[in-house]
């Protein structure tokens, strides 16, 4: 059949039909009628003269035609998608779509930006901050930067800044009179926990620094909790504990003076901050240029000689 002539509509109400097995729910989806669905699969029937499905009282039925179909169809859809995807991208090329958790963005990337712009002043950075991962085949996204292990399959994953984990508190707590002279002295004060990765044992956690450091965590000890590591950094320049700091989220508030660190003791750790991206992704100059500049920047030593992690 020529290109000309492939009924798209039918197709989708097809493709919409076989996943959710009901015509009702394919329509709910496509936001037309039931009826509609139906008039498009016999349309498309009588086009191919296949029958798609068959019919029961109470169900739907794949015919095998139908069946061995839907795999080249959906990839025939996401390759329009796709092409899509590109033109929209070429029409909007000064725009960025970046996906990254809130700490990371607050706390490192927003600080930073401001170099971005000056390598390309029309640039247009749309920043979506949250700790869920980004489905990028439902979401308008570019590329996402993600505190993980670096596993994220069907996708290319970049590390670009490894961190250590070491405690912080504020210089008014320090000064307090408390005392704070080994590890050992931490099970005496209040404890500031990130629980973003509470579920992976693998995360940065009081509890595996604490070990490293020969020292147990012993349930009733004082504690706050924040499910995003910038809150809980946040809490210790406020002197309301003692917090686990990852170096690179931290860095900016050591340098201001706003923190302290404590004890000299650091513990590398298995997680990193990984550049997200489908494959497709790299061929878009002005992604390419922003994943670019963030490799640049996290090599970028600050005015001390340090760098960022």
């Amino acid at each position: 059949m020529k290109r000309s002539m492939l009924p798209l509509n039918a197709l989708r109400a097809f493709d919409a039909a076989a996943r959710h097995m009901s015509f009702k729910r394919a329509a709910d989806d496509l936001a037309v009628t039931p009826a509609a669905i139906s008039q498009q699969i016999r349309s498309l029937e009588d086009v191919l003269g296949v029958e798609l499905f068959r019919r029961t009282n109470r169900s739907l039925v794949l015919t095998e035609a139908a069946q061995l179909s839907l795999t080249p169809l959906r990839e025939a859809f996401e390759k329009l998608e796709e092409a899509v995807s590109v033109l929209t991208s070429s029409k909007s090329s000064t725009v960025i779509k970046v996906a990254v958790s809130p700490s990371f963005a607050s706390k490192w990337l927003v600080p930073r930006l401001a170099s971005y712009y000056e390598r390309r002043p029309d640039a247009i950075v749309k920043i979506s901050a949250s700790l869920a991962l980004t489905d990028f085949k439902a979401e308008d996204v570019d590329l996402a930067i993600r505190y993980g292990a670096g596993k994220y399959p069907g996708l290319v994953a970049e590390e670009v800044l490894r961190e250590t984990v070491f405690p912080v508190c504020s210089p008014d707590l320090l000064n307090s009179g408390i005392r704070l002279d080994e590890p050992a002295d931490l099970t005496a004060q209040t404890l500031i926990h990130d629980d973003s990765f509470s579920e992976d044992d693998s995360a940065p956690s009081w509890a595996m620094w604490l070990r490293a450091a020969g020292v147990e965590l012993m349930d009733g000890m004082p504690a706050l909790h924040f499910n995003t590591h910038s809150l809980a950094i946040e809490a210790a320049v406020a002197g309301r504990g003692i917090a686990l700091a990852r170096s690179a989220i931290a860095a900016e508030d050591l340098k201001a003076g706003r923190l302290v660190r404590l004890f000299g003791e650091a513990v590398p750790v298995g997680f990193a901050h990984y550049i997200v991206y489908p494959a497709d992704k790299a061929k878009s100059e002005r992604v390419q240029d922003f994943i670019d500049w963030l490799k640049e920047e996290t090599q970028r030593p600050d005015e001390d000689g340090n760098y960022a992690a």
